[in-house]
């Protein structure tokens, strides 16, 4: 289709740019919703108050939703996929909605365990598995790392408003009310921007800032789309699997029990304190990471993460008084959440696009094992040592291996060599905007 003057070519240009800003800030709403997860140190402080649940058996339901979350994130994003965004995020909002809802009826270990636990994590690995797939869609690469910290963004900074409203509604209408309460707003939230939630017109090609010359190194990126067995086969999805392994478990070890530290280590009761500041850099790490990508590229940036962060935990055991452990919680939040944008970024950078779904997916359980680890593996070195100190050398030892690790990625190559065909189409994608040939 040939367009009547520049004029309506650059409009539909920004019409589509627009659509895309959207779909991210639609997503962010999403992750924002689905981050009452973090909300559940509250429900647990209630279930033993008020119904007499020992503390091991209040985190069974969160551990089993977050397990299920990494699990679901698999099929979740193949799924979404094939049919699109927008019905998984719809079904997402349904369980959500279904498992919040259902939990205030059953208040036991198995009632949360199956509401809270299946339910509620399996909507959230269906809502994640399906922001950040279309938001890369929708944008050139040098702007992926960018819209995707900022879409994620939203899970991390979600404990800021999270807990201190779960708080309010546990304290001023009981558990029960609550969780119908969440359950029904969530419910409605994530079926209204799940509205404003798709993919790109099949033909689109988001306007890139780089130009392209006709030198093997300024060529464009013609790397096709893997499919996830195929990624399978590559060394670099193991890499890249172990280094986000370590850096979450690393993270979580810590992260999970920062307010004990804070309170032991540097006498800081204000556990709250810490962890809102943690939320606050968390998200913003996120943030960062992606624009560290954006312009730095992957290995400077996987760099700058895992040494920073080796770091910060291998003076941790040095914080003790509140100013020092601000400093390390921000390190630590900041570099925590910067995983949890260049990771995806990193996926789409090495196997394309098209089945980023999937492809991610299989990834973030990499996430999964080490939250569903890291946290025991911290607890553990505490009631067997009396201290933090060899939760903090590990972590650092394992932010350290990764480090090594980001040396080793190397882009995944074409085993057949580039035709002048092939540049030559890819080359003449460029020019393709919002989905019609510019001619």
């Amino acid at each position: 289709m040939k367009h009547k003057n520049m004029k309506e070519f650059e409009s539909d240009i920004n019409k589509m740019a627009k659509k895309g800003w959207q779909v991210v800030f639609a997503g962010l709403g999403v992750n924002l919703a689905l981050g009452i997860l973090y909300s559940w140190s509250v429900f647990a402080q209630s279930l033993r108050d008020d119904l007499g649940w020992s503390a091991t058996d209040t985190q069974i339901p969160y551990m089993l939703a977050c397990g299920i979350f990494a699990l679901v994130m698999v099929p979740g994003g193949r799924i979404q996929d094939k049919i699109g965004p927008r019905v998984v995020i719809m079904a997402a909002g349904i369980m959500a909605g279904l498992g919040l809802i259902a939990s205030s009826f059953f208040l036991s270990i198995v009632g949360l365990s199956i509401f809270f636990g299946i339910f509620f994590g399996t909507a959230l690995g269906l809502g994640y598995s399906s922001t950040t797939p279309p938001v890369v869609k929708w944008f050139a690469p040098e702007k992926r790392g960018l819209v995707t910290g900022i879409v994620v963004g939203g899970f991390g900074l979600s404990s800021v408003y999270a807990a201190p409203l779960s708080n309010y509604l546990v304290n001023a209408f009981g558990l029960m009310t609550t969780f119908l309460i969440i359950g029904a707003s969530f419910f409605l939230i994530i079926m209204l921007l799940a509205q404003f939630i798709n993919n790109p017109p099949a033909q689109y090609q988001p306007a890139s800032s780089k130009s392209v010359g006709p030198t093997s190194a300024n060529r464009p990126d013609v790397q096709r789309d893997f499919e996830w067995y195929e990624m399978l086969k590559t060394p670099q999805f193991y890499l890249i699997w172990l280094m986000f392994c370590f850096g979450s478990l690393a993270g979580l070890m810590i992260i999970g029990q920062l307010s004990s530290i804070a309170l032991e280590q540097a006498g800081v009761a204000a556990g709250f304190l810490i962890v809102a500041v943690l939320a606050i850099f968390n998200a913003g790490g996120r943030v960062i990471g992606g624009v560290m990508f954006d312009k730095l590229g992957r290995t400077p940036t996987l760099l700058i993460i895992f040494i920073g962060q080796s770091i910060n935990f291998a003076l941790f055991s040095m914080y003790n008084n509140l100013l020092l452990m601000l400093v390390g919680t921000i390190v630590a939040g900041l570099f925590y959440g910067a995983c949890l944008s260049v990771f995806p970024a990193t996926t789409a950078t090495l196997f394309g696009v098209k089945n980023l779904g999937i492809n991610y997916g299989l990834v973030f359980v990499a996430w999964g094992a080490g939250g569903v680890f890291g946290g025991l593996l911290g607890g553990l070195v505490r009631d067997l040592t009396g201290a933090y100190l060899y939760a903090y050398l590990v972590a650092a030892a394992l932010c350290l291996a990764g480090a090594a690790l980001a040396l080793l990625i190397k882009p995944v190559f074409h085993t057949e060599p580039l035709s002048d065909t092939m540049v030559s189409d890819a080359m003449a994608g460029k020019r393709k905007h919002v989905g019609l040939m510019d001619n």
